[in-house]
Formats: structure tokens, sequence, C-alpha cells
């Protein structure tokens, strides 16, 4: 794999994750997604609330999971308790129901002080994926495979490349940004 390859690879690989990573930092909605990270305790092995139940939306601010096996309730409640989410599940026997607030001035600051600071991990990630291309143009040309002129030609590209994608993450912060502030 070529230089330009690998840093048009990883970098694209860089926006999906950071995509994923926003999509799960709730903005007012209830997004099934904020469930993703966790895991239940299902006969012993950890497992995604995804796959022991089905999640669905059925308000604005609100989630609703029914588990394919009723005696789970117990451990997703006690699963969704654990976790960071910072939601009381209500628990009907047959359901479980998240409410979620409406969120405060205070705590969307918050949020988009998280989205910098996740988008910033970004852009340094996408900065060290251009210096290892370059690494990679240059030991190529010390072994002859390429000459002075093409390394010149890869780092001005790979350099473009990195351009690119650090304002598309800055432009999908700005969306996040937005959707977040927006009350």
């Amino acid at each position: 794999m070529d230089a330009l390859e690998f840093a048009k690879d990883k970098m694209s690989k860089t926006e999906a994750t950071l995509r994923r990573e926003l999509s799960v930092m709730r903005a007012g909605r209830a997004n099934p997604q904020v469930l993703e990270r966790i895991f239940v305790d299902y006969y012993g092995t950890p497992t995604p609330i995804n796959q022991v139940g089905n999640i669905s939306s059925p308000e604005a601010r609100q989630l609703v999971i029914s588990p394919y096996d009723p005696s789970m309730l117990g451990a997703i409640d006690k699963a969704i308790q654990k976790s960071d989410l910072g939601i009381h599940p209500s628990n009907d026997g047959k359901y479980i129901r998240l409410i979620f607030p409406e969120l405060t001035e205070e705590r969307r600051r918050e949020l988009v002080k998280s989205v910098k600071k996740t988008g910033e991990e970004a852009k340094v990630a996408v900065r060290n994926i251009r210096r290892d291309a370059i690494e990679m143009a240059k030991k190529s040309q010390k072994a002859g495979e390429i000459t002075e002129d093409d390394l010149k030609k890869t780092e001005d590209q790979v350099q473009k490349q990195t351009d690119a994608a650090i304002k598309e993450i800055e432009r999908i912060l700005a969306d996040k940004e937005k959707e977040i502030m927006q009350v």
C-alpha cells in the first residue's frame, strides 16, 4: 500500500469513528444509539442491549426496551443504572422505559465542550496519519522505489488529503454543535 492510499483509508476511518462517537451523544432526542455501549450480563456473557431486546422510540424523548426474554428485565435495568447515561429506567414488568429529560442550557454547553474535545482528538489522529504517510513515502524514496519528485508530489497530495479531512471534521463538529444548541 502506498502512502496516499494509506492516508486516504486511515483518514476516512477516522471520520467514520468520529461520526459514530458523536451519534451516541444525545441532543435532546432519544436515540437508540446511546445504548450501544451498555452491556447486559446475559447468562454470564456481556451482551449489547440491542441483542437482548427490541429498542423503539415511541416519542421524541423516550426509548422503550422490550426484552426477548422477560427474565432479562432485571439485568437490563441494572445495566442501565450502572451506566453513565444518567437516566433512571422505569420497569413495568414487561418493558423498560427511558425518559430523556429536556436538556438544560448548562448541559448543552457541557455536551458542546465534549463534542469539541472529541473533534480535536480526531484532528490529532488525522495529523498523525499525515506524519506516518509522509514517513512511508520517505522510506520508499530512500529504498529507491520512488524519485525525489514523486516524494514531493506525494507529500503535497497527503497534505491536501489532510486539509480536506480536517475541513470535513470541522463541518461534522459544527453540525453537531448546531444540533445540540437548538432549543
